[in-house]
């Protein structure tokens, strides 16, 4: 019997590159790694990813917007969405201006994220207190926004 053979072509790095994005959005540093990933050379993928930005099909500017997005409605606050960009390669620059950290709307956030975590109830002592807010905290919320959300402002 004759060994099998597979006839299968190795993927192009666009076609891969493209197959990424079709499913969500990137960033370039995400994508670079990705694509890192599956050993493709390094002058390529700089070369897609420069191409890519051209036609805008991979823009960190957008992928910031709509992860800030994301994040927010899932009750997130702008110091742990930035850290998170952060990690995603996005420049501090972009960061800074998607997520707006004094923006008051962070404070209704704040108190949404409060209130549906804790049904509205006002701590009664100090233990309970620190434990919401260490709860919104953790949640990536400034001080001013968990005081604003806890009811001390």
């Amino acid at each position: 019997m004759p060994p099998i053979t597979s006839t299968k072509k190795p993927a192009s790095i666009r076609l891969v590159a493209l197959n990424y994005l079709a499913r969500r959005d990137y960033a370039r540093a995400e994508l670079a790694q990705k694509l890192l990933a599956k050993k493709f050379p390094t002058n390529e993928i700089e070369a897609l990813l420069n191409e890519l930005t051209q036609n805008n099909s991979l823009n960190d500017l957008r992928f910031a917007e709509n992860y800030c997005r994301y994040r927010r409605t899932k009750g997130y606050g702008p110091l742990r969405i930035a850290m998170e960009l952060q990690a995603r390669g996005i420049a501090a620059e972009v960061i800074a201006e998607v997520v707006q950290i004094t923006d008051n709307a962070w404070l209704i956030e704040a108190q949404n994220t409060w209130r549906k975590r804790f049904k509205a109830k006002a701590a009664t002592d100090f233990s309970l207190l620190a434990k919401q807010m260490r709860f919104l905290q953790y949640r990536g919320f400034t001080r001013e926004q968990i005081d604003y959300a806890v009811g001390k402002l």
